[in-house]
């Protein structure tokens, strides 16, 4: 049986040289798709359908995980998602997250025996028969992966937003949601609109988790400030706020937060 693969590796030559590893180890499998960095993954990926993702942690645009979380949400419901390995160069902490979260890797420069070993588990995945549960398993896996923190930064209790010749001081505890929005971010209060520089990535883990969630990849909201989530008719969730008018958007890999009690 023949399976296609994307491989998404910002470096050529380790993108080149997977290729002809796994050519080797798994004739059958098509390579020929290959991604230079994390945006073009997501959006091959969604071109293609392909069976298994090859991708690299560290790519521009955006790392493998990022990569990963947004195609999950986006990834078409009647369709078995693909079976995932990371590519990571040597990383005690990265090996310690993929192992704790029984995630597939493989470790630059990969070694034959052990993508041998890595072929033989997606061959056996691939064959069985597809499991109601996998989605949810690998959003689960994606999210713990994705909310592991290199260290524990200090909780952000202001925030500094420009407005003209202005630097205005925003009180944490006033914010809403943040959203991300091109180069900024958007910082709501109940009435007012600031943007910062600083990404949301970096912001995040600036934030207590306990009162303000992460609901998709470019939007955290107050737990607090949450009136309701609703579903539309393709079961897509938003959520309405107690203070603002806007409905925020909740993706995939979060909608678990809102399920009744």
């Amino acid at each position: 049986m023949t399976f296609r693969a994307l491989i998404a590796e910002d470096e050529p030559l380790l993108a080149l040289g997977l290729q002809h590893a796994l050519a080797e180890a798994w004739p059958e499998l098509d390579t020929s798709a290959l991604a230079l960095d994390g945006i073009a993954a997501v959006q091959q990926a969604l071109a293609l359908q392909p069976d298994v993702l090859f991708f690299d942690i560290r790519m521009p645009g955006q790392s493998g995980l990022e990569a990963a979380a947004e195609l999950a949400d986006a990834w078409p419901p009647d369709r078995p998602f693909p079976a995932l390995v990371f590519i990571t160069a040597y990383d005690q902490y990265a090996v310690q997250a993929f192992e704790a979260q029984a995630a597939d890797y493989l470790l630059k420069p990969v070694q034959p025996e052990r993508l041998r070993r890595t072929v033989q588990r997606l061959q056996q995945r691939l064959t069985a028969p597809p499991a109601p549960s996998q989605m949810d398993a690998t959003l689960a896996q994606l999210r713990a992966l994705l909310d592991l923190p290199a260290a524990a930064p200090a909780r952000l209790q202001m925030l500094q937003a420009g407005q003209g010749t202005q630097i205005h001081m925003v009180a944490v505890a006033e914010v809403l949601f943040l959203e991300a929005a091109d180069k900024y971010v958007r910082v709501c209060t109940a009435t007012q609109e600031y943007l910062v520089r600083t990404p949301l990535k970096e912001l995040l883990p600036c934030l207590d988790p306990e009162q303000f969630w992460q609901v998709h990849r470019g939007t955290v909201v107050r737990a607090n400030a949450i009136a309701s989530a609703s579903r539309d008719a393709s079961g897509r969730l938003s959520l309405h706020l107690r203070q603002r008018p806007e409905r925020l958007a909740v993706s995939r890999l979060y909608a678990h937060r809102f399920k009744a009690m």
